[in-house]
């Protein structure tokens, strides 16, 4: 993993923000700590010298320079503000469970596809005049538990940059959010990316993977375009990132999503996977399964073998849903929409077409088949009742920070 480039201090590692954002005031520590680091690095008075005096004045140190932008990873720095632009991702081997709730960190890998039509933007923007942070999302006012995430997000990357500036926030979701369609990944991508350029940092993909993941663990898979892979993480593994297996080139495939309810899930992600941990008595079987199910898919992907993944992406799909409907109380995403767009899937595969169903923490059912079929699986998944939207999405591309 490469080192953080400051624009005004020395480089910051994953490990010494997660040091810092363990306190009460992370922020104010990160700024005290670089003013003092400051202080002692500035050179004494030069004392009168024999020697020419010229070398006393060469002794004063340059100007920090802010680092070049590094359009290749496509992490523009700013001065006080940017925007970031992140696609939804949609995993094939699910992720559900944590091994450590405070660093957010996967019980099992997951791999997924990013997609083009699931698009979040962010823009952030610090500045001297705020109070306090100020974050909209889609158009309202953040609610106190939404601008709680922003916040603690915000704070990783300001004692990264030793500075204490208030920022303005402002999230738009193209898609629905909070309803099984990965606005999470997206949103916190999004959020990661815009944060380090406004606060004039210069990060690796995989330093930005390791940051978004810790507000959302599928988000530090957005941070790549195509293919992506999440390993699952130890306890304490605060650096833990995503990393890219195949480009959206790889496989000319779709994915088409069937919404069939509007509005938010009523048992948020972390929440489920708590209670399926605490409660479920087949969540020790799933945590134990997943990695081979991962295995299987990944390999399938590979060989771009449809039929092998797809049916190894529905156990994986089917088991985690076991795991959260067993909890106490138990948890069900699903809706009779749910269930009818699944059994049309079925029926596809009866006459012949290759498609396979996947879902995430909510009602939504995704579809994946070759692009050739993807006009066909829409139109029998439009047709099918409880279904009241339907899209095609493509292979999408990874962050973009402008």
């Amino acid at each position: 993993m490469k080192k953080v480039r400051g624009a005004s201090r020395a480089s910051t590692t994953p490990e010494e923000i997660a040091s810092a954002a363990s306190t009460g005031a992370a922020s104010a520590k990160a700024a005290k700590a670089a003013k003092a680091a400051s202080a002692k690095a500035a050179p004494a008075k030069a004392a009168p010298a024999k020697a020419a005096p010229a070398k006393a004045a060469k002794a004063a140190p340059p100007k920090p320079r802010a680092p070049k932008p590094r359009a290749k990873r496509g992490l523009a720095v700013a001065a006080r503000g940017a925007e970031a632009t992140a696609h939804a991702n949609i995993a094939v081997a699910k992720y559900w469970g944590k091994s450590d709730v405070a660093l957010n960190l996967p019980a099992v890998p997951s791999i997924s596809l990013t997609l083009d039509g699931l698009v979040t933007k962010t823009r952030v923007r610090f500045d001297e005049s705020l109070k306090a942070d100020q974050i909209m999302l889609d158009g309202r006012v953040a609610t106190d538990k939404e601008a709680a995430r922003v916040v603690e997000l915000l704070d990783r990357v300001r004692a990264a940059a030793g500075m204490l500036l208030r920022a303005e926030v402002v999230s738009e979701n193209r898609f629905p959010t909070a309803a099984g369609l990965a606005s999470s990944a997206s949103g916190f991508a999004a959020l990661a990316g815009a944060a380090v350029a406004a606060a004039g940092l210069s990060w690796s993909e995989a330093q930005l993977s390791a940051l978004a993941r810790w507000s959302s663990a599928s988000a530090g898979r957005s941070i790549f375009g195509g293919w992506a892979k999440l390993p699952a993480g130890k306890p304490g593994q605060a650096t833990l990132a995503a990393k890219p297996l195949f480009g959206p080139d790889h496989w000319d495939v779709r994915l088409v999503v069937a919404e069939t309810v509007k509005g938010p899930k009523k048992v948020g992600s972390t929440e489920g996977m708590e209670r399926s941990r605490r409660t479920s008595p087949i969540y020790e079987a799933w945590v134990a399964g997943a990695p081979a199910l991962t295995r299987r898919i990944e390999r399938a992907l590979a060989k771009r073998d449809l039929d092998g993944l797809g049916a190894a992406m529905e156990q994986s799909t089917y088991a985690f849903h076991a795991c959260a409907m067993s909890a106490s109380p138990s948890i069900l995403y699903w809706q009779p929409g749910t269930l009818a767009a699944l059994r049309t899937v079925e029926t596809l595969r009866e006459k012949g077409t290759s498609a396979w169903a996947t879902m995430d923490a909510g009602p939504h059912v995704k579809v994946l088949c070759h692009a050739a079929d993807a006009p066909k699986v829409r139109r029998a998944l439009g047709a099918t009742e409880g279904v009241t939207k339907t899209m095609i999405a493509r292979p999408g591309a990874g962050l973009v920070v402008r």
